[in-house]
């Protein structure tokens, strides 16, 4: 059984020693340690596997050494910025009052610029909101006071309390239940350890995940504005495009008194999505989900569904996730930190199974782009083609030739065609996954293999992300 434990310690010799003494003597194996203390001087991640009952002797252990207190849960860091006069003594008086207030200064930074004036960012641990407000305002009187975001610092500062104070805003952004709080704490953690491995500073990685977060709560409501075209393919067929402005694309084909949608975007906008649902489709009830590929910004909504069709590799994925495994994503340790923490800010659940309706044939894929078998909705008739794996195993494409339409899920998408909200978005996975393809290389071949299907003429492409695009074939 695997836990992870985030322990709070003092920063001297031997802290760590006296941890790992306890999980030692009770036979239980430390199998990752994440510290760093340009970030947080105190807090220290242990990942372990033992027995329940190991694990729980020595939660007691830990509790017994304070190193699972939780009293500094209500206190916080708050950074300020002084505008000082460039002079000998000019931050005497500004010391002089955080002593009179009994304010631990935990970061201090300042640099000369040439203007006369220094701008002394300082990092205060705050335990009354009351106090703060009482020393900004005697502060006032001594110079211009802000208190800024960490966001706009010129690094993360040193402190003890800034996980907690961190997550704590990453909760109160996305209103969410703060019983998720420490699985949050927990994988911001170990996306900032994964992406410091590979030269991505902490406070990129911090800064990122805070953008998004306030990208997704930002759409929520009455700011879910996404964008919806309405194509016309025949008298007797349509197609609507929904372009929220964080998650993927929702399409609904409606021909010949048939309809299905194909993906349904993030699970937190699922009341926004519904009312929207309802008032394109009056009659929303017992309605078929087409899913391209199993990535949380595409199958967020598949729960609303009678019936989910996927291709076999995918419905794998959605199988594993509902009994508590790892789904493809976090298979990819890259990967992983960046969905487990959009799963939880997003709220995402896996499906039921007995929605979900593997189809076509699975083989073992011996080309980039290769055929699996037909789909067919009123007059429209695709083409179905599964992926390697570029972007994610069980991906799917459909092309139906008659009427040059394809769905190509996140293989093709309309950078292009994405708004200026949608594009912001859409940069943040690149950074917090490194890349947001399995194997990039192969998911160009794909895309290439794709456009190799498409015969000469115009093509209605309706991509994962970003609006329909128009492409001239020259094929033969």
């Amino acid at each position: 059984m695997k836990k992870t434990f985030v322990t709070n310690m003092p920063n001297h010799i031997g802290s760590f020693l006296k941890a790992s003494k306890c999980f030692s003597k009770l036979g239980v194996n430390i199998t990752r340690v994440s510290y760093n203390k340009a970030v947080d001087s105190h807090t220290l991640f242990i990942d372990v596997d033992g027995e329940q009952s190991q694990l729980e002797k020595a939660t007691e252990m830990l509790k017994e050494i304070g190193y699972l207190s939780n009293e500094q849960e209500n206190s916080k860091i708050v950074l300020l910025e002084f505008r000082l006069e460039d002079r000998p003594g000019s931050v005497t008086d500004v010391l002089e009052l955080i002593y009179k207030f009994s304010l631990n200064i935990s970061y201090i930074s300042s640099q000369e610029n040439g203007s006369g004036y220094q701008f002394f960012k300082m990092g205060l641990y705050v335990n009354d909101d009351c106090a703060l407000n009482d020393f900004l305002a005697q502060a006032q009187q001594l110079c211009e006071v802000k208190i800024i975001n960490y966001n706009n610092a010129e690094k993360v500062f040193d402190n003890s309390l800034f996980y907690n104070a961190y997550v704590d805003g990453l909760v109160k952004t996305m209103a969410l239940d703060r019983q998720k709080k420490e699985d949050l704490l927990v994988n911001v953690n170990l996306a900032m350890q994964t992406l410091d491995e590979t030269g991505l500073s902490p406070y990129k990685t911090f800064d990122s995940i805070n953008k998004f977060a306030e990208l997704l709560a930002g759409s929520k409501g009455e700011n879910f504005k996404p964008r919806i075209t309405k194509h016309v393919i025949s008298n007797n067929t349509t197609i609507t495009l929904i372009e929220p402005d964080c998650g993927s694309n929702t399409a609904i084909i409606e021909s010949y008194g048939e309809r299905i949608f194909i993906d349904s975007g993030y699970a937190c906008y699922k009341n926004e999505m519904l009312k929207l649902f309802k008032s394109l489709v009056p009659d929303f009830k017992n309605e078929t989900i087409l899913l391209t590929h199993a990535d949380v910004d595409h199958a967020g909504l598949l729960g609303e569904f009678s019936k989910v069709i996927a291709s076999q590799r995918t419905a794998e994925c959605l199988f594993a996730e509902k009994d508590g495994l790892l789904g493809f994503r976090e298979s990819n340790l890259l990967h992983k930190p960046y969905i487990n923490i959009c799963k939880i800010l997003t709220e995402y659940k896996a499906v039921e199974k007995d929605k979900v309706c593997p189809a076509w044939s699975k083989s073992s894929l011996s080309s980039p782009l290769e055929r699996i078998g037909d789909f067919t909705v009123g007059e429209l008739t695709f083409e179905v083609y599964e992926g390697k794996g570029g972007h994610l195993a069980g991906e799917i494409i459909l092309i139906d030739k008659k009427h040059k339409i394809a769905f190509t899920g996140d293989v093709f998408i309309n950078v292009h065609g994405l708004t200026e909200t949608q594009a912001n978005y859409n940069k943040y996975a690149p950074i917090l996954m490194t890349s947001v393809d399995t194997d990039k290389d192969l998911c160009a071949l794909e895309r290439s293999e794709f456009i190799k299907k498409l015969d000469g003429g115009v093509w209605s492409i309706f991509g994962g992300h970003g609006g329909k695009k128009e492409y001239l074939s020259q094929n033969d």
